[in-house]
């Protein structure tokens, strides 16, 4: 089998299983509990926070412990208009977000909240300048994806993030889901003011994420109970997932150097071979582009035949993101791109972990061309 999936999930290093069971069989108590089982529980929640801040060189008081992107995206968008829908009620965000940011906001749209949609260029990136030009007097939000999802394009953070240092009012949320091991990330000096991880992108568990809260913003929380994680995300901690979670961060930013360094290489050699393929058309950007995603098209090819004919080979890739992928609808990230509505109908996508080769790439190339050749040869 060779797996170039991991943008929709990586597989979890296997010390992150074991530390996931050995605190769920051993140290299984709640948090919340006074006694012995209770704070053996809490201790472990607190080093597992520590370790996570000291990697993403924030303040531990900083890390909201979520079950993933989804949530941590919902509750930094939606915790935000509730907070501070008395100050305005008009939020930023770009033409390609991951769909936990887009509908959140559309949810919002039905409750009176404003949305501007900030255009995005033929290579999937926004301009700082749509940005300044849509702020208004009732600005409250800007949420722009640090990496996206489907073609890879990194977005200009720290220019955005400069920009709103000049509009005190105005909070930054960074859905940097697919960022986390595969390219920097400074929130302090990025000026972020929210960004949200997802443990399974960097080979930790599923349902398990946390939200970077700067010190001094106030958020509403979604859930009502309890009052954990100081009272922004109520129920009872999953302390399993957020030491695994931990762990898997730590594992992944040690290893990031060679990690990124193969990666960028494997996608290289992708890009050459890929791109003798007839009808083939490339679609992630050469510059400004993260080294772990290449997404591309095929004239005439169905995407879902295509995907299960490689399956059959041993090979696993994507159409567009997880999440839509069942949907059978062209990429929106595409359309906004300029893609004609043929070319983001037929759109994959490989994404790569530190573990991918130059032979696996050589071989799926390989395969790649022989299956669309026999697929076109069975459609004439």
């Amino acid at each position: 089998m060779i797996y170039f999936d991991n943008s929709a999930t990586t597989k979890p290093y296997k010390e992150v299983i074991d530390s996931f069971v050995k605190v769920s069989s051993e140290f299984f108590g709640n948090p919340s509990s006074l006694h012995n089982l209770g704070m053996q529980a809490e201790k472990l929640l607190t080093q597992a926070r520590l370790l996570v801040a000291n990697l993403l060189t924030v303040k531990p008081s900083e890390i909201y412990f979520t079950s993933g992107g989804t949530e941590s995206n919902n509750l930094a968008i939606k915790g935000t208009a509730i907070f501070h829908k008395n100050k305005g009620k008009h939020m930023i965000l770009s033409s390609v977000e991951h769909p936990s940011v887009r509908e959140a906001m559309e949810q919002l749209k039905k409750l009176g909240f404003n949305l501007t949609y900030l255009p995005a260029d033929q290579n999937g990136r926004v301009n700082v300048e749509d940005v300044k030009a849509s702020i208004q007097k009732d600005t409250i939000l800007v949420s722009v994806m640090y990496v996206n999802n489907e073609v890879g394009t990194i977005q200009p953070i720290k220019e955005i993030g400069k920009l709103l240092k000049q509009h005190p009012g105005i909070l930054f949320h960074v859905d940097a889901v697919q960022a986390i091991g595969k390219i920097p990330l400074n929130l302090v000096e990025n000026h972020v003011d929210l960004c949200s991880l997802s443990a399974h992108k960097f080979h930790g568990l599923k349902g398990t994420g946390a939200l970077f809260i700067r010190e001094g913003v106030r958020l509403d929380p979604l859930f009502s109970g309890g009052n954990q994680e100081w009272q922004v995300r109520s129920g009872t901690e999953n302390v399993a997932g957020a030491v695994a979670m931990a762990k898997a961060l730590r594992m992944t930013m040690i290893n990031s150097e060679l990690g990124i360094e193969r990666m960028n290489s494997v996608k290289a050699l992708l890009r050459t071979e890929l791109a003798r393929i007839e009808g083939l058309v490339i679609n992630t950007p050469m510059e400004n582009s993260a080294p772990h995603i290449l997404n591309f098209s095929i004239k005439g090819i169905k995407a879902e035949v295509l995907i299960h004919a490689l399956e059959q080979k041993g090979f696993f890739i994507s159409t567009t993101s997880a999440c839509s992928s069942k949907k059978q609808l062209p990429s929106q990230t595409l359309l906004a791109m300029g893609v004609s509505d043929d070319l983001a109908d037929r759109a994959f996508r490989i994404s790569l972990s530190y573990d991918n080769t130059a032979e696996e790439a050589r071989s799926f190339v390989d395969v790649l061309e022989e299956a669309t050749d026999q697929l076109r040869r069975v459609m004439k």
